[in-house]
């Protein structure tokens, strides 16, 4: 058992692969995609400090992300792991844009382009130009339109509800405030809703 790397996630808590069938196997997955093997410090490093195989600098182990694996700490420092992972996301995606559309909402910048075409170029809700937001059923995830700032947020404040829009409605055109001439020169505030103010007796 000592021969095999610790998984969590598995059964009997140890990795499929032995470490050496393990460390080949890395080695020719690195080898394939053009990656170096990882480099190694070259001197015994003492307590609360980690090596940085890509910047090759020494740093305190607070400058690692966090992780699940044993040592609680990433291989690369915090500026090493955003660059790789940005990189990434650039190699498998084209962009983060892409990668944002993807994982988000499941369509990319072809899809989101077509559905815009489609849109006439506007927000499906009030026509303002060059909107760049997807907006989705929260409750189901499918994509609904494209949108622009103001309108997503809007619906997402409102919370998707029909219901509290048809209110929204209703008490916008049942309150706005309206100056009413009750004398000549003389004017006072009154609500739709709550009728004309009595005419002051003179």
């Amino acid at each position: 058992m000592s021969a095999f790397h610790r998984n969590r996630r598995r059964a009997d808590g140890l990795a499929f692969y032995c470490k050496t069938c393990a460390a080949a196997r890395s080695e020719a997955s690195r080898r394939r995609r053009g990656i170096a093997a990882q480099k190694k410090a070259a001197m015994p490093l003492a307590d609360g400090l980690k090596w940085c195989p890509d910047c090759e600098q020494i740093k305190p182990v607070d400058d690692f992300p966090r992780t699940t694996n044993a040592s609680g700490r990433h291989s690369y420092c915090k500026p090493c792991h955003n660059s790789r992972g940005k990189e990434t996301v650039q190699r498998l995606y084209g962009g983060s844009r892409e990668y944002h559309l993807r994982r988000r909402y499941g369509i990319g910048q072809r899809e989101f382009d077509e559905l815009l075409a489609e849109q006439g170029g506007v927000c499906a809700v009030c026509g303002a130009e060059d909107p760049q937001h997807v907006d989705h059923d929260h409750r189901t995830g499918w994509v609904r339109g494209i949108l622009c700032f103001n309108c997503n947020g809007g619906l997402g404040q409102f919370r998707d509800s029909p219901t509290r829009l048809a209110r929204a409605i209703t008490y916008l055109r049942g309150t706005t405030w309206q100056r009413a001439l009750i004398h000549p020169g003389v004017y006072q505030m009154c609500s739709p809703t709550r009728g004309r103010p009595p005419s002051p007796r003179f």
